[in-house]
């Protein structure tokens, strides 16, 4: 039984968009993969997830077109690297958007803010999609993250249908 209504079909693009990336867990596997975590075992132990849900939200990301899913053997049983299409790092702004809202609108259980990183003059920026220092649009080649837990080291991007980075 679905979770909830498709909105697949929808006229609206905002309830489209909602569709595919609304889930909460959607767009933190999209973070993982943004950040080069692209298989399963460490997407896993990052977000604490269960394999079901896990299963699911990336069986669903395929399905959109928003990563695509690339075998390798590891072990006895066939597993998959996910990495972004087009359509996944087009979604950039959007985590980038909600950055921006969080930071402004709730509470940090920390001092420590993930910070977005325009990597063409080395400025923090405050928008999501652009650099308010020198005008650069925020791409996947244009911008590190510095996340919480490591915000001295920058992490730069995944990009779409590069290789993925070591396994985790």
């Amino acid at each position: 039984m679905p979770l909830r209504t498709s909105w697949s079909e929808d006229n609206c693009p905002i309830a489209r968009a909602a569709d595919v990336l609304g889930d909460p867990w959607s767009l933190l596997v999209l973070r993982e993969v943004f950040i080069g975590n692209n298989r399963f075992d460490g997407m896993k132990k990052e977000l604490g997830v269960a394999d079901n849900v896990l299963s699911e939200r990336l069986r669903r990301l395929v399905g959109a077109g928003v990563l695509t899913a690339e075998p390798y053997s590891a072990g006895t049983r066939p597993r998959n690297e996910y990495r972004l299409t087009a359509a996944g790092t087009d979604a950039l702004p959007v985590l980038h958007a909600l950055t921006v809202w969080a930071q402004r609108h709730t509470q940090s259980p920390s001092d420590k803010l993930m910070r977005i990183i325009c990597t063409t003059c080395g400025a923090e920026s405050l928008s999501g999609a652009w650099c308010q220092t020198c005008g650069a649009e925020l791409t996947v080649a244009t911008t590190a993250w510095a996340l919480p837990k490591s915000s001295d080291n920058l992490i730069e991007l995944a990009r779409a249908g590069a290789p993925p980075k070591a396994a985790s």
